[in-house]
């Protein structure tokens, strides 16, 4: 699933998203790319929902929403 992500000012912003969202554990992968604002999830939806990485994300100091 891909992710628009609103906020980020680099490429160590892309880095915190993809850390956090990692160290939850229920993420299988997290590619953030700074360039193009978006950040691609890997996850299974039994153990984490979209709600909760936008959360997530969220938590990290960013805006986030489903990239339509």
């Amino acid at each position: 699933m891909i992710f628009k992500i609103i906020d980020m000012h680099c490429t160590s912003c892309a880095i915190s998203i993809d850390g956090d969202l990692e160290d939850t554990g229920k993420i299988k992968s997290s590619k953030t790319n700074y360039a193009k604002a978006v950040t691609e999830v890997e996850f299974d939806a039994k153990l984490i929902s979209e709600e909760e990485i936008i959360s997530i994300i969220r938590k990290t100091g960013y805006t986030a929403k489903i990239n339509d």
